[in-house]
């Protein structure tokens, strides 16, 4: 919900999230993919490299709005507000709950979740 009884317009908005699913899933795979052969990389601040990782791309979406620009834009732009896509695409990969050690009924893991390829 983004105020009150304003929700995103998901048929508006569909293509940019299925854009940042695919878009992340293939960030990941490449992540995994230069791991490969190398020592595993040490923790920094007590975290992972898997949560770094996901944690960057939620960073990448961090925003402080105001609610007349969000009202404005679940109306017209066709990609999510920051604070969906930072939580949208992550939620729907396992990897994302392997790396923090989520458990079914927690906040990030959906019960369905949505996968491409």
């Amino acid at each position: 919900m983004v105020e009150g009884d304003l929700h995103e317009n998901g048929k508006l908005v569909l293509g940019e999230s299925i854009a940042d699913l695919g878009g992340l899933t293939i960030a990941y795979k490449a992540f995994e993919k230069s791991l490969e052969g190398k020592p595993r990389p040490q923790k920094i601040d007590g975290l992972t490299p898997e949560q770094r990782f996901f944690l960057s791309w939620a960073t990448t979406w961090a925003a402080n709005d105001r609610p007349e620009f969000e009202r404005l834009q679940v109306k017209t732009n066709p990609h999510p507000l920051g604070k969906f896509r930072a939580i949208g695409a992550p939620s729907n990969l396992e990897e994302f709950v392997k790396a923090f050690g989520c458990k079914a009924g927690d906040p990030m893991v959906r019960e369905q979740r949505c996968q491409i390829w």
